[in-house]
């Protein structure tokens, strides 16, 4: 891969993976704050259900660790998470493709849920108190998107806040830093979720094949089908041997259950 240099501070194209996030996310945001204004009891206990809270979450309630991330009470929050999620997403999606940008802002996503779920689990277990904070916002995809470019792109040097130079690798771990730190107060449960995400896009980008797990599905299946139908045909070809012999002739097909052309073979002995 080849390494890149420094660059000024300038925003993607948006396109691709990277406007389908940010309109999504934008989009759940206005109808959220449209049902606020509407109807303030009905929005209030949806933003409740749609938050991921690990307690309801071992309960039953198994929509949440996807539906949380679509969660943006705040508009300064929600500016600065889909500012953060279009320099981020459009610098991944014009290195490595759609499908492989998307996988990495799914499994960030889940991993943080996952994350929070372990920590909760484990405070219940050791009678250890951890604040049961809801959990909302796309910062877990984030986080792994930020972890990626700091993997991979380390001497690439973005501008922090529109003015300090930065290398993208010193970016992640003053990040990283800041949410070990926050992992001494009250927020405990947030800040180790947090790092889940970190954690699941260090795996992502370790493991997921190159082009994303989509496309990797996708010819798995594309793979199984051609399977199938080359075993259709074998299968059918030794059945048609069997019927042609019983009729007193021999026919043979080879191991891709093409016909063998007895003539053709003997004729290209002699040339």
């Amino acid at each position: 891969m080849a390494r890149l240099g420094s660059t000024p501070f300038a925003f993607p194209d948006f396109h691709g993976a990277t406007r389908r996030l940010v309109l999504v996310n934008l989009a759940a945001f206005f109808v959220l704050a449209l049902a606020g204004v509407a109807l303030p009891d009905w929005a209030g206990q949806a933003a409740g259900w749609l938050t991921f809270q690990p307690g309801f979450f071992l309960h039953g309630a198994l929509w949440q660790p996807l539906t949380y991330s679509l969660i943006h009470p705040s508009l300064t929050g929600t500016l600065f998470e889909l500012l953060s999620l279009w320099f981020l997403a459009g610098f991944l999606e014009s290195l490595h493709g759609d499908a492989w940008t998307t996988g990495l802002y799914i499994v960030s996503v889940l991993g943080t849920a996952l994350a929070g779920v372990v920590l909760y689990a484990l405070g219940s277990g050791l009678n250890i108190p951890v604040f049961p904070v809801p959990l909302y916002g796309c910062f877990g995809g984030i986080f792994g998107m930020l972890v990626a470019i700091g993997l991979l792109y380390g001497n690439m040097e973005f501008l922090l806040f529109f003015t300090i130079g930065i290398k993208a690798r010193y970016m992640a771990i003053i990040y990283g830093l800041v949410t070990i730190a926050m992992l001494f107060g009250s927020q405990r449960l947030y800040a180790f979720a947090q790092l889940g995400g970190a954690l699941a896009g260090y795996l992502y980008i370790r493991m997921a094949p190159r082009r994303g797990f989509q496309f990797a599905l996708s010819e798995s299946m594309y793979g199984l089908r051609n399977r199938y139908y080359r075993w259709k045909r074998r299968r059918a070809a030794r059945k048609f041997e069997v019927y042609m012999r019983a009729q007193g002739r021999t026919v043979r097909f080879d191991g891709k259950g093409q016909k063998i052309d007895e003539d053709h073979d003997d004729k290209s002995r002699w040339n």
